[in-house]
């Protein structure tokens, strides 16, 4: 049985306000690894403490979605690891919906339907299917078949956005299965720090625009990239001097993406980090 041999992988920076709905969700029976992104030894007693059956190991800084999770994965015993935001809660029932569904089910990666608020991200999935196959699914809650990757999981240049189409994009190319599972999660959405943030928003306007240029000079022809993002960024700049001119609140917002794409064009790593 796929549960019986299956970690969950929470990543999470400064999260403190949110992570506790996201383990007291996950049965206590799971084993659980939090990898915190900071030298917070309090958070990490904390956790330990607090919930049965979980590990915290501190990354001594901001390292990012991919290579907090490779770093989890990685610290994991079992065959399979179930990746999930922190600001992500599972309904038991539901859980015990999604690991029936892949009974006997070839796969190196899974996911379940996420509802947020708004958005139900369900990849078209109808209600008497079981399964799918799809191309790709999105972050917030991934299982993935660890022996499908040979230890290369997360593309660690990525610090935010894109990183799993990325390794969907791999699985895919290596002839492997995405499944889409008829069972859910719930997921507040943006909320990984427990409210809203301008530094936070500074950081994911900057590396989307970073990880977007990344991702497509991977893929694609490396001159038409170019000249992509380089009618982007005079698009963007206009904006920007736009809400710079009538004095806009978020105006920052392009400022950030500007940089993001300033850096990725120049060829920097991806480098910027929330001021928190």
């Amino acid at each position: 049985m796929i549960q019986d041999d299956v970690t969950f992988v929470i990543n999470t920076f400064k999260s403190e306000k949110i992570i506790s709905s996201c383990l007291n969700s996950i049965p206590i029976n799971f084993k659980k690894i939090v990898i915190e992104n900071s030298s917070n030894q309090y958070f990490k007693t904390w956790i330990e403490s607090t919930f049965t059956n979980t590990k915290c190991f501190l990354m001594n800084e901001n390292s990012g979605y991919g290579k907090g999770n490779n770093y989890g994965i990685k610290k994991s015993d079992t065959n399979y690891v179930f990746i999930i935001n922190p600001d992500t809660e599972v309904d038991k029932e539901q859980l015990e919906i999604f690991f029936n569904l892949l009974k006997d089910k070839d796969f190196a990666i899974c996911a379940p339907i996420v509802k947020e608020k708004d958005n139900i991200y369900d990849n078209g999935i109808k209600a008497n299917q079981a399964t799918i196959e799809v191309s790709s699914v999105p972050g917030m809650a991934l299982l993935l078949n660890k022996k499908k990757f040979q230890n290369n999981f997360f593309d660690e240049s990525f610090f935010l956005y894109l990183e799993e189409i990325d390794l969907c994009r791999r699985v895919k190319a290596n002839n492997d299965k995405i499944l889409q599972v008829n069972a859910f999660v719930n997921h507040l959405g943006g909320l990984s720090h427990g409210s809203f943030n301008i530094e936070m928003e500074k950081s994911r306007n900057w590396h989307w625009m970073w990880s977007k240029f990344y991702f497509h000079k991977k893929y694609n022809n490396k001159f038409f990239t170019y000249v992509y993002f380089s009618n982007l960024f005079f698009f963007i700049l206009i904006k920007f001097l736009l809400s710079k001119l009538f004095k806009k609140k978020k105006n920052y917002i392009y400022k950030s993406r500007l940089q993001g794409l300033t850096a990725a064009i120049c060829g920097k790593k991806s480098y910027y980090r929330p001021n928190l």
